[in-house]
């Protein structure tokens, strides 16, 4: 059997659950409400729109956007409607022809066996959903029942597609596959690779892949031009370094995505001590195609400044097991603890020496540990060597 490898040492103790952090205690200023939520819904509501017509123009993308309820009724009452209204179209021609009084068994009517409304109206479904029950026909005696026949026939066939559509979009939608897709409730600021990142966690639940997927953060933040102007939510794009090297990232197993904090970084000039009184948010999105179905889902949160936790590192995931890897869920938002300047990233390059001397730790819980091991190892050689008595 193979021996089995923890990628997660023994002595690596996650002190801080990032699911359990409690609020710093920092007073920061009240901030507005967050652009968007960390289920991934925009706090954005549309008002005052003039042109409420333009809706009508894309009727089906109005139905699919309908909550449930209302597409329900909507496709309740279409179907009611169709019906009622060639029921009374049948009785009609029924009516005109003078199929109602007839009781001649030489006289031939339009559709037999209609002597109501109610006949009428049943008619119209056997006709619409081709049930065919045998007891109602068309003769060909009125040509306007055959041709009222073949329009029934193009609406039901219209109203179906339109409608059955609109439920099968309804159940596919993007969104649903994005419900799998979870993002580390924190994140955090750390070194790595000797530069300050901030660095957050992405996984899938799911086994089917997501395909070319990608990674976009953004920074939502009330900025003023020179020249005075005031943009509300003014969104910066900022850079990634992820595992693969590009945007496209391989989502098998959780994955850590960093951003470096340098010069280009909107980060770039904030400290641990502005952190939580800066009014920004970070946006990240995450979109690609479902393996399954080949629809294009999006999968978005953010981060508020309180949300972000400086000096600390996400807690590894992954360990290898039986000739696999297996993906611990429980420990996804852990994070523990590490070494970090407090100071900006602007500071770090000013000055270099801070981040040696912050990280400078001679001993670690690690290197004790081992220390004391061989200490016992040399003790026990030393009781465990022959004595050699001399006699006078």
């Amino acid at each position: 059997m193979l021996a089995r490898e923890r990628i997660i040492p023994e002595d690596f103790i996650p002190t801080r659950l990032a699911e359990d952090v409690s609020q710093p205690k920092f007073r920061a200023k009240q901030r507005k409400a967050r652009f968007v939520a960390k289920n991934g819904t925009c706090n954005v509501a549309q008002t005052n729109i003039q042109e409420q017509g333009r809706f009508l123009q894309d009727v089906f993308t109005t139905l699919v956007d309908f909550k449930w309820l209302y597409t329900l009724i909507i496709f309740t009452m279409s179907y009611l409607c169709s019906w009622l209204l060639f029921g009374m179209i049948w009785w009609l021609i029924a009516f005109a022809h003078g199929d109602l009084d007839q009781n001649s068994d030489s006289f031939v009517p339009c559709v037999t066996s209609i002597h109501t409304f109610s006949s009428a109206f049943l008619f119209s479904i056997e006709v619409q959903v081709t049930i065919g029950f045998g007891g109602r026909m068309i003769t060909e005696e009125c040509p306007a029942a055959i041709l009222c026949l073949i329009v029934q026939n193009i609406v039901g066939l219209v109203i179906n597609a339109i409608m059955l559509g609109c439920i099968f979009m309804k159940t596919a939608q993007a969104h649903r596959r994005a419900e799998t897709l979870i993002f580390s409730k924190h994140a955090v600021i750390a070194i790595r690779d000797s530069k300050l990142c901030f660095m957050l966690r992405v996984g899938d639940l799911r086994k089917s892949m997501i395909i070319s997927a990608t990674i976009k953060m953004q920074v939502v933040r009330k900025t003023t031009t020179l020249e005075g102007e005031v943009v509300p939510l003014n969104q910066i794009d900022i850079e990634m370094e992820n595992p693969v090297g590009t945007n496209a990232v391989f989502l098998v197993s959780p994955l850590i995505i960093s951003h470096v904090i340098d010069k280009k970084s909107p980060l770039y000039e904030i400290s641990a001590s502005d952190l939580h009184h800066e009014d920004l948010e970070v946006v990240v999105i995450l979109e690609g195609v479902v393996e399954t179905t080949g629809i294009t889902t999006q999968a978005r949160t953010s981060y508020l400044a309180e949300e972000i936790l400086w000096g600390q590192r996400f807690v590894p995931v992954v360990s290898e097991e039986e000739g696999r890897y297996s993906v611990d869920y429980s420990k996804f938002g852990n994070t523990v603890k590490v070494a970090t300047p407090s100071c900006s990233a602007k500071n770090l390059d000013q000055d270099g020496s801070l981040l040696k001397v912050k990280l400078h730790d001679p001993l670690t819980q690690k290197d004790l540990v081992r220390k004391r091991t061989n200490a016992s190892i040399r003790f026990k050689q030393r009781l465990c060597q022959p004595v050699t008595i001399i006699k006078d």
